[in-house]
């Protein structure tokens, strides 16, 4: 048995603090093989390097992993404030001061660009990909004083659905998540099989859905309920409504249940009506967050979305008819972007009834991504550019400015259309301030009678 010390860097709470589920996924496969764990939130503990410091050096790890979970907040209006790969190397730097262990790096953002991040921080090993599976004998090697090489690939062969290991939950983590948030992260499948060309979840997770079985993810909620009193879940699932229509099998093993939760998630915007919808509602649904991702069928067929903007509009209608609320996520300035399809897209904006929309300007280019290799023929970026900076691709037949101010012209008409980000981030902190949990923005929507109180402490 091996102590290994664990350490979750993310710190952002835009749009709300979110539970490091990568690392305790992590945790549990190691506790599962025997190995004694410390699970660190950074966040949680204050963002103190006083407390890190000392929490590191009492537990005396043989091996330290780290978990990076975003690069940046991919929003054009906060570049500079909202990149976090320079405190993962600070914490990285307090870990080799305070500790011999050696360190290994992994999480979805470190996938995004091992090899960079790697020579960034200054990290000696690396974990692409899934890691439950090589991180037990990743640590094992290690303290049996084996060399390991630079990077460890979990990607070359993606765990089947039934392996993708359960997250061991902590007291103090959640009860943290819980008081921040109101909701704690659980995940019912990897990968993705759709061709966004913006989009890495095919690069991190695989490019076809990988379902866990629906009656152990229903185990693991029954349990958290039991155990740790979570009653409000976020699923993490890159798209959680599949096209097979495996989702509604889970639906109806949570309805089935019947454990009284809560629980939201990111959809699609297609192939969804109210009887899918009246099901996902009794499994505890209260609200939607949809990729429709652009504002006219021209610039949905520049990202090859695969879907029209009357399918968008069609599950919206079905959303309002069972009365959920739903937030759309919308970016401009994409490929194909004209200011005509801006103009159109602030119109079909229009047609979306009783909704929450948040707009972002321009589209954050990663590499792996067909939107990188546009962005150089485009001239938008050189060959040569690093992206651990954020970089934008914004269409040559537009310029960001002008396209801001017609974006802003509109949504300044309806206080459900959130321009810029930040400017949404500034409304949920009030409402944090006064006692407020949860997702927040379906406040802003309005029906006859609400599923869901929204909670407020007393």
């Amino acid at each position: 048995m091996s102590r290994v010390f664990l350490l979750s860097t993310n710190v952002t709470t835009a749009p709300y603090p979110v539970y490091p589920l990568g690392m305790a996924v992590i945790a549990g496969a190691l506790v599962q093989r025997g190995h004694q764990v410390l699970q660190y939130d950074f966040l949680a503990a204050g963002e103190s390097k006083e407390k890190l410091i000392e929490a590191v050096r009492n537990f005396d790890p043989e091996v330290i992993g780290l978990s990076l979970r975003n690069i940046d907040n991919v929003d054009s209006f906060s570049m500079e404030s909202a990149w976090y790969l320079a405190q993962a190397k600070e914490l990285a730097e307090i870990m080799r001061a305070n500790s011999a262990a050696p360190i290994i790096v992994g999480g979805s953002a470190f996938t995004v660009m091992p090899e960079p991040i790697l020579d960034y921080i200054g990290v000696r090993y690396g974990v692409v990909g899934e890691g439950e599976r090589l991180i037990c004998s990743m640590v094992e090697s290690l303290v049996a004083g084996q060399e390991l090489p630079r990077l460890s690939d979990g990607q070359q062969r993606p765990l089947p659905g039934g392996e993708i290991g359960s997250p061991l939950y902590e007291q103090k983590l959640v009860d943290f998540y819980q008081e921040q948030s109101g909701q704690i992260n659980i995940q019912t499948k990897r990968g993705c099989p759709h061709q966004c060309i913006y989009c890495t979840y095919p690069g991190i997770e695989g490019n076809r859905f990988r379902p866990l079985v629906a009656a152990a993810v229903v185990d693991d909620i029954e349990k958290a309920k039991r155990d740790f009193g979570i009653d409000n879940f976020f699923f993490t699932d890159s798209v959680f409504n599949d096209p097979q229509g495996e989702y509604l099998q889970f639906a109806e093993e949570l309805a089935r249940r019947e454990l009284g939760i809560a629980w939201t998630g990111f959809f699609r915007p297609q192939g969804m009506g109210r009887e899918e919808l009246q099901l996902l509602k009794r499994s505890g649904l209260y609200a939607v967050e949809l990729g429709t991702d652009a504002g006219s069928d021209t610039t949905l067929k520049g990202l090859k979305k695969g879907f029209t903007f009357d399918d968008v509009l069609a599950v919206n209608a079905a959303c309002v008819a069972e009365e959920l609320p739903v937030a759309h996520y919308i970016m401009f300035g994409g490929p194909e972007e004209t200011y005509a399809s801006v103009r159109e897209g602030m119109e079909n904006i229009k047609r979306i009834d009783t909704s929450v929309v948040f707009a972002f300007s321009g589209i954050r280019i990663l590499p792996g991504t067909e939107l990188h290799r546009r962005a150089i023929a485009d001239r938008v970026i050189a060959p040569e550019t690093s992206l651990l900076m954020p970089a934008y691709y914004y269409s040559p037949q537009i310029e960001a400015e002008p396209m801001n101010a017609i974006i802003l012209d509109t949504f300044k008409q309806r206080r459900e259309w959130i321009f810029p980000p930040s400017e949404g981030q500034k409304r949920l902190e009030v409402m944090r301030r006064f006692g407020f949990r949860g997702l927040l923005w379906d406040t802003l929507i309005s029906f006859k009678a609400r599923r869901r109180p929204v909670k407020k402490e007393v």
